[in-house]
């Protein structure tokens, strides 16, 4: 692999990684949310208008923006029976035509779609009705073209690391002497 591009693919790995790393810590505050909401329903029989609403919008933020680092760390579902068995090169052959022909025209509608649906909601200051709290979900919603973004990003870099496995008939190597 070029300079250029492991260079390439060292940073969007890192965007990845560090994207991953920093929306993993929602966890905590929807945790939070949910455990003050136990006490004062159970404990002083005061439940609250907002918990609910705020830990489908923490947890839901939570698993979309950490995608691109699972598609880094490549812990998506892959039904790997016979792949794993299969040579680096054919492994990145099949890879690099699944990404050309599958993923980016998938996440280039995501993110087309959740971008228009997102910027509709910052329009009207959209509002939740599914509950007495009626919080705005317009921030939440930009969730969703943020996600596809990051993404169609990290499928760049799985792009160029399998053409790299489907020439040189080996992964490429992320410094450590693992995967990248």
């Amino acid at each position: 692999m070029s300079p250029q591009l492991r260079r390439t693919v060292e940073i969007i790995d890192a965007i990845s990684t560090w994207a991953g790393k920093l929306f993993g810590w929602l966890i905590l505050p929807m945790i939070g949310c949910l455990v003050y909401e136990v006490f004062a329903r159970y404990l002083f029989d005061r439940p609250t208008l907002w918990a609910y609403d705020m830990t489908y919008m923490l947890f839901g933020s939570h698993f979309m923006l950490g995608t691109a680092y699972a598609l880094r760390r490549g812990s998506h579902i892959r039904t790997d029976f016979f792949y794993r068995l299969w040579s680096p090169r054919w492994q990145g052959t099949v890879d690099a035509v699944l990404y050309v022909c599958l993923f980016f025209p998938g996440m280039a509608y995501f993110l087309w779609d959740s971008f228009d649906f997102a910027y509709k909601s910052w329009i009207r200051l959209e509002f939740g009705i599914s509950s007495p709290w009626s919080p705005p979900i317009y921030p939440f919603k930009t969730v969703m073209p943020v996600t596809a973004a990051l993404l169609l990003v990290q499928g760049v870099s799985e792009l160029i690391k399998s053409i790299h496995a489907a020439i040189h008939d080996e992964w490429p190597s992320d410094g450590r002497g693992e995967r990248s």
